[in-house]
């Protein structure tokens, strides 16, 4: 069997952190930010985590599962 691709779109926005979570940045924010309130584009610069419910998905994506 061929080895599985990773999904070059997947490999430039997810991190696996060291507890094995997926690390993602908010959308939302590159432009048209001068309608945004400031509270909402400080929560938007920072990190989240995937949901539970899309971890297998990108875990397949990145090849790892």
């Amino acid at each position: 069997m061929p080895k599985i691709k990773t999904k070059s779109g997947a490999k430039k926005r997810f991190v696996l952190t060291g507890s094995g979570k997926i690390k993602r940045k908010h959308a939302f924010k590159s432009h048209i930010l001068t309608k945004k309130t400031k509270k909402r584009k400080l929560a938007l610069t920072h990190a989240a985590l995937v949901s539970t419910n899309d971890t297998a998905s990108v875990k397949r994506q990145l090849g790892l599962k």
